[in-house]
């Protein structure tokens, strides 16, 4: 009974804790180190052309915009591909005219 009740209290103990340290993050700083995901509206009229991530801790996000002109508006993904395989972080950038 008692190892079952300790489980039980690790369990919320590891959540509450992934809780509190997911909440004191930005949507940059999850998508870049918590493999979480962020979508970015560009300004109308406004095509991407790179993104990067910048800063001391590489949670700044930058990016690169041109003037669409008559090119139709797309939706890209910047995606990182981790060597493990997790935590993959994405930002997706919607165009519009």
């Amino acid at each position: 009974m008692k190892s079952k009740l300790m489980s039980a209290m690790m369990v919320v103990l590891t959540v509450t804790a992934m809780l509190l340290m997911t909440q004191g993050c930005t949507e940059n700083q999850r998508a870049a180190h918590l493999g979480g995901s962020q979508t970015v509206r560009l300004p109308q009229g406004q095509r991407l052309i790179a993104a990067t991530w910048k800063g001391k801790e590489g949670d700044n996000l930058w990016y690169l915009t041109e003037d669409i002109g008559g090119a139709i508006p797309r939706t890209l993904t910047f995606a990182e591909d981790s060597s493990y395989g997790l935590l993959n972080g994405k930002v997706v950038f919607i165009e519009s005219k």
